[in-house]
Order: C-alpha cells, then sequence, then structure tokens
C-alpha cells in the first residue's frame, strides 16, 4: 500500500484522506456532436454530484445532478423549471465522469465548452431535494459543517435562483443567481444561520411552495478534511471590498483553480474563472470569464489572477473591484496530491508537423525545441497562452506565440515540428510562482511543500539572465541558465539563504521587475535533483527510479559547459543519444553516446567530455523518471 494510501486509511471520516481532486474538475472539450464521455477523474456513479456545463459560445448553461430525476437540466441563467432532457444532453454519471450525448447545449461539434464537476464530499459540497409546504422549516443536509453559500432552484416551476452566502449582511440577505441585482432582505433563509446539519427556508415560494419541488447546492467554507493530513481546507466561501486599484489582493491560505465572484452591493454580473481557460498573471484583460446569469460567450473583462495563497484583483474597477464595493465569492484550492510515479506530471512528444503536443494531463510548464536549430522556448498556463522566453535568451517575454493551454491534455501548437518536454505542477515535484520584485530583501510564498533544490528565475519584463540555484550548490552560488558559464560565486539573488517548504529568500534588483520561478525538488521514484563528481570513466548515477530516467538535464559548476538535455523519446540507449542543448540554438547532435540507460537512473559513459565527466569535475542534474 501506497504511503498516501496509508495516511488516507487512517486519517478518518469526514474527507480525511481525500483531496480536492477526487472531488472537483475543471475540464474543457470540444463538442463531437456524438455520444462523448468526459474522463476527468470523479466518482459520480458511486458518490453523486453535479455537473455544471457552458458551451463558451452563446449558450445557456447546463446544470445537472444526482438528486433528481435522472439527468434534467437547469439553466443557472434562466429562473425556468427543470428541462425533462430525456438523456439527451447528459445521458449518464460515471466512476471516472460522465457522459454527454449530442445537443446543442452539451455536445454539438460547432462548440467548445467548459465543464465543472462537484462531487458530493463532506466539507466540500452536497446536494439536497425537498417538497414545499409553505410553512417556515429546516432542512436537513450532510454536508458534515456549516454551509458557506447555498443555491436553491425551484425545479417543478418557473421561480429565480435564491443564494444565501456567509459573508451577505445577514441571513436575512439574499442574492439571485440568475440576475444582476444586488443582496436584497427576501428572507428565503427564515433570517437564520445554517448549521452543520440543516438550514432553515422560509414560506416564500420561491424555497417553499405547496408541492413544490426543489433543489439545493451547498458548499463548505474552511471545513478542513483535505489532503495527506484531513486538515487542509480546499474550499472557501468569502468576502472583500473594492478598491478600484490594480493589486486589490485576497488572502485564502491556498492558492484557487476556480472562482465564482459577484458584487453583493452592486447590480454586477455574476463571474466564473479557472485556470484551465486561463487566469493569467499580470494580465490586465486576460482572466476569461463566463456568467452564470447570462448565456453570453466567455469575455475577458478584466484581470484575475492566483498566487500562492490567494488571488489578485488586476483589474483597476469595472466588475469585480469597484471602489468601497462589496464582492463575495466561492473559491476552490488547485490539485493537492503528491504524484506516485513520472508519468503522472511529466510527459515527452516528437512532434512532426502537428498541432497537439499528448501530455495525458493538464500541462503547467512546456519547454519545446524545434531540433534542426532553434530556441528553447519556455511557456507555462500561470503566465498564459501564446506567452514566452527562450531559455538561449535573455530578451524578456513575448506575447503572441502559438502555444496554448487551453486543454485537459496537452498543449496546443500551430504545424510544430520538434521536441515537447512537458511539466504538471504539483506537491515534493515542482511549481510555477510568479511575483514582482521589490527593492531589497524579500520573501516569495510557494507550494511546493517542500524546500526546493532547484530553482529557475526568469524576469518577464526585462533582458536579465535566466538565474539558477542548485541545492548542491548552495545559496552563496548561482548559475546561468543561458550561458554555459561556470557558477558564480555570488548569493545575492537568494539572501545566501537556501529556500525553504513554505517560502523562496530573495532579493530584487534595484526595482519592481515581474519574474517567473520554476521550482524543482527530489521526489522518491519521480524526480531526482542531484549532482555527481567526474571520473573519466563510466559513472553509474542512481536516482532511486525502478526503469531509469526519461529526462536528463545536465551542467557542469566548476567550469565551463553547456545545459545537456536527453530524454528516452529521442532516445536514452546503449548506443547513440539525440541531445540538445538549453543555452543554445544549436541544432540536436545525434552522433554521440554521452549517456547510456540506467534502471536507477543514468549512465554518463567514458566518451563524455569534459563538459559532462571531467575526472574530478562538478556537476549538477535533474533526472525524471
Amino acid at each position: 500500500m501506497a504511503v498516501r494510501d496509508v495516511v488516507q486509511a487512517a486519517a478518518g471520516v469526514g474527507g480525511g484522506g481525500e483531496y480536492v481532486e477526487d472531488v472537483f474538475s475543471t475540464y474543457l472539450y470540444t463538442g463531437n456532436s456524438s455520444t462523448q464521455t468526459i474522463n476527468n477523474g470523479i466518482d459520480l456513479d458511486g458518490e453523486g454530484g453535479l455537473v455544471w456545463i457552458k458551451s463558451r459560445g452563446a449558450i445557456d448553461h447546463r446544470l445537472v445532478d444526482s438528486a433528481r430525476t435522472p439527468f434534467n437540466t437547469l439553466s443557472s441563467n434562466s429562473s425556468g423549471a427543470e428541462a425533462a432532457s430525456g438523456l439527451s444532453e447528459v445521458s449518464s454519471f460515471n466512476s471516472n465522469g460522465f457522459t454527454v450525448e449530442s445537443s446543442f447545449g452539451t455536445n454539438n461539434s460547432s462548440y467548445t465548452y467548459a465543464s465543472w464537476t462537484f462531487r458530493k464530499a463532506p466539507k466540500f459540497f452536497d446536494v439536497v431535494t425537498w417538497t414545499g409546504n409553505s410553512t417556515a422549516r429546516t432542512i436537513a443536509h450532510s454536508l458534515g459543517s456549516v454551509p458557506g453559500m447555498i443555491i436553491v432552484k425551484r425545479t417543478d416551476s418557473a421561480a429565480n435562483w435564491a443564494v444565501y452566502h456567509r459573508s451577505l449582511t445577514s441571513a436575512n440577505h439574499s442574492l439571485l443567481l440568475n440576475l444582476t441585482g444586488a443582496q436584497d432582505e427576501t428572507g428565503y433563509f427564515a433570517n437564520t444561520t445554517p448549521t452543520d446539519t440543516v438550514f432553515s427556508i422560509s414560506s416564500n415560494s420561491v424555497v417553499n411552495a405547496s408541492g413544490g419541488t426543489y433543489v439545493a447546492y451547498l458548499f463548505a467554507h474552511d471545513a478542513g478534511g483535505f489532503g495527506d493530513d484531513g486538515e487542509q481546507n480546499v474550499i472557501s466561501c468569502g468576502s472583500y471590498t473594492g478598491t478600484g486599484a490594480v493589486g486589490n489582493e485576497v488572502t485564502l491560505g491556498f492558492e484557487p483553480q476556480w472562482l465564482l465572484v459577484k458584487s453583493s452591493s452592486l447590480g454586477e454580473n455574476w463571474w466564473l474563472v479557472d485556470v484551465m481557460r486561463g487566469m493569467p498573471v499580470k494580465d490586465y484583460t486576460g482572466a476569461k470569464g463566463l456568467r452564470p446569469n447570462t448565456n453570453s460567450a466567455e469575455a475577458t473583462p478584466f484581470g484575475l489572477y492566483p498566487t500562492a495563497t490567494g488571488f489578485v484583483l488586476a483589474d483597476g474597477g469595472g466588475a469585480i473591484n469597484e471602489n468601497n464595493a462589496k464582492y463575495i465569492y466561492i473559491a476552490i484550492r488547485r490539485p493537492m496530491k503528491t504524484p506516485e510515479s513520472g508519468t503522472e506530471v511529466f510527459a515527452i512528444d516528437v512532434l512532426s508537423s502537428e498541432n497537439f503536443a499528448v501530455a495525458g494531463f493538464p500541462v503547467d510548464l512546456s519547454i519545446d525545441n524545434g531540433r534542426t536549430g532553434a530556441s528553447n522556448f519556455v511557456n507555462d498556463r500561470l503566465r498564459g497562452s501564446g506567452v514566452y522566453m527562450a531559455t538561449n535568451s535573455t530578451s524578456s517575454e513575448t506575447t503572441g506565440g502559438s502555444r496554448s493551454f487551453d486543454d485537459n491534455t496537452g498543449v496546443k501548437h500551430i504545424s510544430f515540428t520538434g521536441v515537447n518536454w512537458m511539466f504538471r505542477r504539483a506537491p515534493s515535484f515542482m511549481d510555477v510562482v510568479a511575483y514582482t520584485t521589490t527593492t531589497g530583501n524579500f520573501t516569495v510564498p510557494h507550494n511546493l511543500n517542500v524546500a526546493p533544490e532547484l530553482m529557475i528565475l526568469k524576469s518577464r519584463d526585462n533582458a536579465f539572465g535566466w538565474y539558477v540555484y542548485h541545492a548542491s550548490r548552495g545559496p552563496t552560488k548561482t548559475l546561468q541558465l543561458h550561458t554555459s558559464g561556470a557558477e558564480l560565486d555570488f548569493g545575492g539573488y537568494w539572501q545566501s539563504t537556501s529556500p525553504d517548504a513554505d517560502n523562496l529568500y530573495l532579493s530584487g534588483q534595484g526595482g519592481a521587475y515581474d519574474y517567473i520561478a520554476y521550482l524543482f525538488a527530489t521526489l522518491p521514484g519521480v524526480s531526482k535533483v542531484g549532482s555527481y563528481t567526474g571520473t573519466g570513466a563510466d559513472l553509474n548515477v542512481d536516482c532511486g527510479f525502478s526503469a531509469g530516467a526519461r529526462f536528463v538535464l545536465i551542467k557542469r559548476t566548476d567550469s565551463t559547459g553547456d545545459w545537456y538535455v536527453w530524454d528516452s523519446a529521442r532516445g536514452i540507449v546503449s548506443g547513440n543519444d539525440p541531445y540538445l542543448l538549453l543555452n543554445s540554438t544549436a541544432a540536436e547532435v545525434t552522433s554521440t553516446d554521452y549517456i547510456d540507460p540506467l534502471a536507477s537512473g543514468f549512465t554518463v559513459t567514458s566518451s563524455a567530455p569534459a563538459a559532462l565527466n571531467a575526472s574530478g569535475g562538478s556537476y549538477i542534474f535533474l533526472a525524471i523518471a
């Protein structure tokens, strides 16, 4: 039994030992006008829950849940009764997702779709139904904690979507999901704060008409119950006050992957954003929003982006940050599982004039090279699709590139030929952090959950170099990814202080510059950040892997030497092994045998040059199983 499974078994009830990946998914897909199974890893068949689907074009929202007549649909942008779809839109809830049929609303070949799946789970989400009796009363639920937000809809007849949120002025106030109005004292929830077992409804027909049928979706708030220790929050229902200024920051205690936001004091749209469609950092018009109260197409009217501990309103006003306006939100944490194999978080694809690099998972960091003499282009989900830099150049980032992260299974290209290395962020393996420098020393929080052993930093808005920290060299040494030079005896970038499991310790360069940082660590059986001393003879580098390394990056530190890269897709074999250089535009070299396969890692051969295996030479590496 894996260590993670042992922890899960011991964590107890109430969601302990589960992860946000087990209960929530954002999944993007393209309609095919036929039966299509969406495999998002969520057990809806056994546990039940809610699937919310929206075309990214101008089509109504579709909400289907496990508590009502099978697969009848509701539309959040409509007060109308549920539609008896007859299984024509969503036809099944499965053990790893759901199935959609050929329909305009969920699977038309002319449209792309976003889906959000909420699995029933204590301390995360619940679905309940009842029949009205026109008498104020309580409704039992199984959320296992006090709800932070409740959404109620009458299903047999037209009625507005009533919303309770813990941050509204009182339990007598509510919002309407299908309308833009500010909070109002409707009394739908009987002016009574819900408990961890019941919530209250009044006699109002919107929530309790005699003979009417109703459904409620309940969302937890900071209830813990998740992660290795069963104590981590994965959902927060909170509020903030707008400032009308760029940089309004909201602290959650975790990095969000999904947000639902609405002004409670102004008549504004509801906005739904997620990192799969895009919440790029410091892009003031980049967040791709959908509006639950309208069937309008996806829009990019504002900037909202995640941080390691919350989110920032980049927009200086408008729909989400008007000065002194009040806002409520639901925020859901980004994935939190520690991977158990390299294939969960790293993939290689070699393309020949193709438009998609296959990873099998959502890609957070992409590095690609055309192999015939080209730059090594770096793209990441946090900075957004079409934004890139080159590891062999000090140039600032460029927008307008063809790489896109708008997919759950890989990277989109436009007729690309070359190799694509793809990484997924995951605890103890790899993290990506965006930050802005200040003058002097400062700290940057991260979500690697362990101390980074390899840090690669680059200014996004200035022609500064790529600075590299490696744990084996310590915080008083610095390497530069864009050059072949030996390490610098300089720790000023790192405050001469090693990073820890929570923070990076960095120093500014005299101004406010935007940076991106890629962080790696050793995860047994998955990755190895290490070092070796050259021998000039065949040298076995034991990484603790069970089937050898699929990716190897090596750099000499005590003298000049390029940043060499090999991978198993192009060939790590007993003969010649093609390599590329991250610090150069040189074409791929295919006529050398500098490394060989090793079951537990890799072998540096005796024929390798001094840049890889000089007797007494000092080398660092990153290897991935």
